[in-house]
């Protein structure tokens, strides 16, 4: 019993170190330069150990993203509105996208590395729309679409507002540091469509 415990406890230490050696590396390099053996080189285990833990470089980069958006994840769920129940779906859409521009713009070289590790995988996994906070956020803006405007297309309008978070362009102009008028032209492109 204390073994299984000890091992536990080194696994979970193992997560935090490769989370954390990812993080800092992205921090200070470009996402192809942010390599599997960099990362467990700087977490000080081996690269079976990242692979054992994550499965590929997808899925730590997905485990990365998890983390940066557990707090948006718990607000939606049962926070305050207008971005936690209780607010019209509207006021609730427009909220969210503001917070996923804001996560977004907070972590742009992550949602970069994330892409490029699912462009330049070996393997059919790691599709974008399997990606477990891409389906969350999709389902959240499908409610709010569907309760506000029963009339629309609600899981297409979905993608294509979530899925623009992974546009080039508009990953430019998160790096860029033009985050207000990424978050305008959403809200703007999302009240129109719920007149």
């Amino acid at each position: 019993m204390g073994e299984q415990r000890a091992e536990r406890a080194d696994a979970a230490r193992n997560r935090r170190a490769i989370l954390g050696a990812a993080e800092e590396l992205l921090r200070c390099h470009a996402p192809d330069e942010v390599s599997i053996e960099r990362i467990a080189a700087a977490a000080g285990v081996g690269k079976g150990t990242v692979f054992h833990r994550f499965g590929s470089r997808v899925g730590l980069m997905r485990a990365l993203m998890e983390e940066r958006v557990h707090a948006l994840g718990e607000a939606v769920a049962g926070g305050p509105p207008p971005l936690g129940p209780g607010a019209p779906p509207r006021d609730r859409l427009a909220a969210f996208l503001d917070a996923v521009v804001g996560v977004a713009a907070r972590n742009g070289r992550l949602i970069t590395a994330h892409d490029h590790a699912l462009a330049t995988r070996r393997h059919a996994e790691g599709r974008l729309t399997d990606n477990p906070v891409y389906l969350s956020w999709h389902a959240h803006v499908t409610s709010l679409i569907a309760e506000a405007r029963p009339d629309l297309d609600a899981d297409l309008v979905a993608h294509v507002l979530v899925g623009s978070m992974h546009n080039e362009g508009v990953a430019r102009l998160l790096l860029a540091g033009e985050s207000e008028r990424v978050a305008a032209g959403m809200r703007a492109m999302a009240e129109s469509l719920l007149r």
